[in-house]
Protein backbone atom coordinates (compact mmCIF):
# COMPACT_ATOMS: atom_id res chain seq x y z
CA UNK A 1 0.00 0.00 0.00
CA UNK A 2 1.10 3.49 -0.66
CA UNK A 3 0.11 5.65 2.69
CA UNK A 4 0.60 9.75 1.67
CA UNK A 5 1.72 11.15 4.92
CA UNK A 6 1.08 14.88 5.81
CA UNK A 7 1.62 16.80 8.57
CA UNK A 8 0.40 20.67 9.84
CA UNK A 9 -1.44 21.96 7.13
CA UNK A 10 -1.66 25.26 9.22
CA UNK A 11 -5.16 26.37 7.63
CA UNK A 12 -3.30 26.53 4.35
CA UNK A 13 -5.98 25.28 1.63
CA UNK A 14 -3.56 25.89 -1.19
CA UNK A 15 -0.84 23.66 -0.19
CA UNK A 16 -2.99 21.36 0.99
CA UNK A 17 -4.52 21.02 -2.63
CA UNK A 18 -1.60 21.10 -4.67
CA UNK A 19 -0.13 17.92 -2.21
CA UNK A 20 -3.14 15.95 -2.80
CA UNK A 21 -2.93 16.28 -6.88
CA UNK A 22 0.56 15.16 -6.64
CA UNK A 23 -0.65 11.99 -4.31
CA UNK A 24 -2.81 11.51 -6.15
CA UNK A 25 -0.94 11.37 -9.32
CA UNK A 26 1.86 9.51 -7.69
CA UNK A 27 -0.87 6.41 -7.31
CA UNK A 28 -1.16 6.46 -3.71
CA UNK A 29 -3.93 4.08 -1.76
CA UNK A 30 -4.77 6.00 1.07
CA UNK A 31 -3.91 9.19 3.58
CA UNK A 32 -2.88 10.12 7.00
CA UNK A 33 -3.38 13.80 8.13
CA UNK A 34 -0.47 14.18 11.72
CA UNK A 35 -1.95 16.53 12.99
CA UNK A 36 -1.64 20.67 12.92
CA UNK A 37 -4.27 20.94 10.29
CA UNK A 38 -5.13 24.45 11.45
CA UNK A 39 -3.39 27.02 13.23
CA UNK A 40 -1.80 30.54 11.65
CA UNK A 41 -2.94 30.04 8.08
CA UNK A 42 -6.31 31.84 6.81
CA UNK A 43 -8.49 29.02 5.86
CA UNK A 44 -9.24 26.59 8.56
CA UNK A 45 -13.45 26.05 8.09
CA UNK A 46 -12.22 24.93 4.21
CA UNK A 47 -9.42 22.59 5.37
CA UNK A 48 -11.46 21.46 7.87
CA UNK A 49 -13.94 20.41 5.87
CA UNK A 50 -12.13 19.26 3.25
CA UNK A 51 -10.46 16.61 5.96
CA UNK A 52 -13.54 15.63 7.26
CA UNK A 53 -14.93 14.82 3.72
CA UNK A 54 -10.78 12.53 3.06
CA UNK A 55 -12.07 10.89 6.33
CA UNK A 56 -15.52 9.91 5.33
CA UNK A 57 -13.67 8.24 2.46
CA UNK A 58 -11.05 5.99 4.70
CA UNK A 59 -8.25 8.75 5.49
CA UNK A 60 -6.36 8.71 8.81
CA UNK A 61 -6.45 12.10 10.88
CA UNK A 62 -4.87 12.71 14.26
CA UNK A 63 -5.10 15.85 16.32
CA UNK A 64 -1.94 18.42 16.88
CA UNK A 65 -1.63 20.79 19.57
CA UNK A 66 -2.98 23.81 17.26
CA UNK A 67 -6.71 21.59 16.63
CA UNK A 68 -6.09 21.45 20.28
CA UNK A 69 -6.14 24.80 21.05
CA UNK A 70 -8.67 25.99 18.66
CA UNK A 71 -10.73 24.42 20.13
CA UNK A 72 -9.90 25.84 23.52
CA UNK A 73 -7.93 28.79 23.00
CA UNK A 74 -6.06 29.90 25.53
CA UNK A 75 -7.87 32.94 27.50
CA UNK A 76 -4.38 35.26 27.41
CA UNK A 77 -2.34 34.85 23.90
CA UNK A 78 1.14 35.01 24.37
CA UNK A 79 2.30 33.51 21.24
CA UNK A 80 1.48 33.69 17.69
CA UNK A 81 -0.11 30.89 17.47
CA UNK A 82 -2.08 31.51 20.65
CA UNK A 83 -3.39 34.59 18.96
CA UNK A 84 -4.28 33.08 15.75
CA UNK A 85 -6.32 29.98 17.97
CA UNK A 86 -8.71 32.59 18.82
CA UNK A 87 -9.75 33.52 15.71
CA UNK A 88 -9.42 30.44 14.16
CA UNK A 89 -11.80 29.02 16.78
CA UNK A 90 -14.46 31.72 15.94
CA UNK A 91 -13.83 30.96 11.81
CA UNK A 92 -14.94 27.45 12.63
CA UNK A 93 -17.99 25.40 13.23
CA UNK A 94 -19.61 24.03 16.16
CA UNK A 95 -19.32 20.70 14.00
CA UNK A 96 -16.15 21.44 12.87
CA UNK A 97 -14.79 22.08 16.34
CA UNK A 98 -16.16 18.58 17.61
CA UNK A 99 -14.87 16.59 14.83
CA UNK A 100 -11.25 18.14 15.56
CA UNK A 101 -11.89 18.18 19.48
CA UNK A 102 -12.70 14.12 18.94
CA UNK A 103 -9.59 12.97 16.68
CA UNK A 104 -7.16 10.78 18.18
CA UNK A 105 -3.52 11.53 19.44
CA UNK A 106 -2.05 8.19 17.26
CA UNK A 107 -2.90 5.87 15.23
CA UNK A 108 -1.10 2.09 14.75
CA UNK A 109 -1.23 0.46 11.60
CA UNK A 110 0.55 -2.84 11.35
CA UNK A 111 4.31 -2.07 11.40
CA UNK A 112 3.04 1.79 11.63
CA UNK A 113 3.03 4.00 14.64
CA UNK A 114 1.10 7.78 13.14
CA UNK A 115 1.78 10.91 15.81
CA UNK A 116 1.76 14.75 15.98
CA UNK A 117 4.78 15.00 17.87
CA UNK A 118 6.78 12.03 19.96
CA UNK A 119 5.54 8.63 20.52
CA UNK A 120 6.21 9.63 23.88
CA UNK A 121 3.53 11.20 25.80
CA UNK A 122 2.25 12.24 22.58
CA UNK A 123 -0.50 14.70 24.36
CA UNK A 124 2.56 16.47 26.15
CA UNK A 125 3.74 17.60 22.07
CA UNK A 126 7.54 16.94 22.52
CA UNK A 127 9.63 18.37 19.84
CA UNK A 128 11.69 15.77 17.58
CA UNK A 129 14.46 17.43 16.74
CA UNK A 130 17.39 15.50 17.32
CA UNK A 131 18.58 12.06 17.78
CA UNK A 132 17.68 12.69 21.82
CA UNK A 133 14.16 13.37 21.13
CA UNK A 134 13.78 10.46 18.02
CA UNK A 135 15.52 7.95 20.57
CA UNK A 136 12.64 8.85 23.35
CA UNK A 137 9.94 8.94 20.80
CA UNK A 138 11.22 5.52 19.19
CA UNK A 139 11.90 3.69 22.67
CA UNK A 140 8.18 4.92 23.67
CA UNK A 141 6.96 2.84 20.45
CA UNK A 142 8.68 -0.22 21.14
CA UNK A 143 6.01 -1.08 23.68
CA UNK A 144 4.30 -2.44 20.25
CA UNK A 145 6.62 -4.81 19.30
CA UNK A 146 5.05 -4.84 15.52
CA UNK A 147 6.26 -0.90 15.36
CA UNK A 148 8.88 -0.63 12.93
CA UNK A 149 8.01 2.55 11.67
CA UNK A 150 7.36 6.14 13.42
CA UNK A 151 6.07 9.24 11.86
CA UNK A 152 5.52 12.38 13.10
CA UNK A 153 5.62 16.23 12.18
CA UNK A 154 5.50 18.87 14.38
CA UNK A 155 8.82 20.54 13.80
CA UNK A 156 8.37 21.54 10.03
CA UNK A 157 11.04 19.84 8.88
CA UNK A 158 11.79 16.64 6.93
CA UNK A 159 14.52 13.59 8.42
CA UNK A 160 14.75 10.40 8.95
CA UNK A 161 16.27 8.37 11.84
CA UNK A 162 16.90 4.71 11.91
CA UNK A 163 18.85 2.16 14.31
CA UNK A 164 22.57 1.28 13.53
CA UNK A 165 23.91 -2.02 14.16
CA UNK A 166 25.29 -1.29 17.65
CA UNK A 167 21.65 0.47 18.42
CA UNK A 168 23.07 4.07 18.28
CA UNK A 169 20.48 6.20 16.52
CA UNK A 170 21.51 7.93 13.10
CA UNK A 171 20.22 10.43 11.10
CA UNK A 172 19.77 10.61 7.72
CA UNK A 173 19.10 13.72 5.32
CA UNK A 174 16.78 12.92 2.52
CA UNK A 175 16.48 13.91 -0.47
CA UNK A 176 13.04 15.46 -2.36
CA UNK A 177 11.72 12.32 -4.88
CA UNK A 178 14.51 10.05 -3.67
CA UNK A 179 13.03 6.47 -2.69
CA UNK A 180 14.93 5.42 0.75
CA UNK A 181 14.99 1.82 1.56
CA UNK A 182 12.97 1.31 5.25
CA UNK A 183 13.22 -2.47 5.61
CA UNK A 184 11.53 -3.79 8.79
CA UNK A 185 14.72 -5.32 10.80
CA UNK A 186 15.24 -1.54 11.54
CA UNK A 187 13.42 1.06 13.62
CA UNK A 188 13.44 4.20 11.93
CA UNK A 189 11.33 7.56 12.95
CA UNK A 190 10.85 10.37 10.33
CA UNK A 191 9.60 13.86 10.58
CA UNK A 192 7.23 14.41 7.57
CA UNK A 193 7.56 18.24 7.60
CA UNK A 194 4.94 20.49 6.78
CA UNK A 195 2.40 21.23 4.32
CA UNK A 196 1.44 24.76 4.47
CA UNK A 197 4.10 26.56 6.56
CA UNK A 198 7.68 25.41 5.58
CA UNK A 199 10.33 26.61 7.55
CA UNK A 200 13.77 25.77 5.89
CA UNK A 201 13.90 28.76 3.05
CA UNK A 202 11.87 26.54 0.85
CA UNK A 203 8.55 27.50 -0.33
CA UNK A 204 7.25 24.32 -1.32
CA UNK A 205 5.04 22.13 0.59
CA UNK A 206 6.32 19.17 2.15
CA UNK A 207 4.97 15.90 2.44
CA UNK A 208 6.25 11.64 2.22
CA UNK A 209 4.55 8.42 0.83
CA UNK A 210 5.30 5.44 2.78
CA UNK A 211 5.07 2.06 0.58
CA UNK A 212 4.84 -1.12 3.16
CA UNK A 213 4.85 -3.22 -0.29
CA UNK A 214 8.05 -2.12 -1.31
CA UNK A 215 9.57 -1.03 2.43
CA UNK A 216 10.55 2.80 0.79
CA UNK A 217 9.47 6.24 2.12
CA UNK A 218 10.12 8.72 -0.21
CA UNK A 219 9.76 12.60 0.73
CA UNK A 220 8.30 15.07 -1.75
CA UNK A 221 8.45 18.95 -1.82
CA UNK A 222 5.74 20.00 -3.86
CA UNK A 223 5.14 24.16 -5.21
CA UNK A 224 2.10 25.74 -4.47
CA UNK A 225 0.68 29.29 -4.93
CA UNK A 226 2.03 31.05 -2.04
CA UNK A 227 1.16 34.21 -2.76
CA UNK A 228 -2.53 33.15 -2.45
CA UNK A 229 -1.90 31.92 0.80
CA UNK A 230 -0.25 35.37 1.66
CA UNK A 231 -3.25 37.38 0.06
CA UNK A 232 -5.56 35.74 2.12
CA UNK A 233 -3.75 36.05 4.99
CA UNK A 234 -3.39 39.03 4.87
CA UNK A 235 -7.21 39.45 3.36
CA UNK A 236 -8.37 38.23 6.87
CA UNK A 237 -6.30 40.73 8.61
CA UNK A 238 -3.73 37.88 9.92
CA UNK A 239 -0.44 39.70 11.39
CA UNK A 240 1.36 40.67 8.14
CA UNK A 241 4.72 38.16 10.04
CA UNK A 242 2.58 35.47 9.17
CA UNK A 243 1.42 36.50 5.41
CA UNK A 244 5.81 37.48 4.63
CA UNK A 245 6.47 33.52 6.50
CA UNK A 246 4.60 31.84 3.73
CA UNK A 247 6.14 34.30 1.61
CA UNK A 248 9.99 33.39 2.06
CA UNK A 249 9.23 29.49 3.67
CA UNK A 250 10.27 30.93 7.22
Amino acid sequence: MRLALLSDIHSNIQALEACLLHAENQSVQGYAFLGDLVGYGANPGPVVERLMQLAQEGAIVLKGNHDEMAVRPPEAARTMGELTAKWTHQQLSDEQRAWLDALPFTHRQDTLFLVHASAHQPEAWHYVYDENGAQESISAAAQFPEVRHVFGGHVHHQALYFRGVHADLMKFAPQPGVAIPVAPHRQWLSTIGSVGQPRDGNTDAMYAIFDSDKWQLTFHRVPYDYYAAAADSRSAGLPEYLALRLEKGR
